[in-house]
């Protein structure tokens, strides 16, 4: 079944190719099933970066990712974490973060990794310059509201992304 329904996909695209577009909004965002980033933004047309984690945790790799968003154009990332995470129940739990110690370390490090890419140079002059802004939100899993993070930091300095690419 999944080899036909991408089938069909390809057709599709073959029919109305992508654009060449960058979308303006990145995204991180736990890998939680629960969360629709789509219906969370309103995005049918799929023009957000969306990279998922365990616990919308950051390593050097998603450090990167987002920086080269934001290298294609990027102007908002918004950084999330939600209600009823399963990664953050294991960090809270002594027995799974015996089970889970790589997992448990980065939910543990999180709000330093979220420091150490607000300070790469690249983010942090673009932040400085007004050129990207950087939220933290949560989400409420059974509702999917989102709210300021409350132990986030301000980090905004720019005007919303322009409205000529439809945001």
């Amino acid at each position: 079944e999944f080899k036909s329904q991408n089938e069909m996909a390809a057709k599709v695209r073959e029919t109305f190719p992508r654009t060449a577009y960058h979308p303006v909004v990145a995204m991180l965002v736990c890998m939680d099933a629960r969360i629709d980033t789509n219906e969370l933004v309103g995005d049918t047309r799929r023009n957000y970066y969306v990279v998922r984690t365990a616990g919308s945790a950051m390593s050097a790799k998603e450090e990167e990712m987002l920086e080269l968003a934001v290298n294609n154009g990027v102007k908002l990332i918004v950084l999330t974490r939600h209600s009823d995470c399963a990664a953050e129940k294991a960090a809270k739990n002594p027995e799974a973060r015996a089970k889970y110690p790589a997992l448990v370390a980065a939910v543990d490090e999180r709000d330093q990794k979220i420091a150490e890419f607000l300070a790469r140079p690249a983010i942090a002059e673009r932040i400085a310059s007004g050129k990207l802004i950087v939220k933290q939100l949560d989400i409420d899993t059974a509702n999917e509201h989102l709210a300021e993070h409350s132990n986030a930091a301000p980090v905004e300095h720019a005007a919303a992304p322009s409205e000529e690419h439809g945001h």
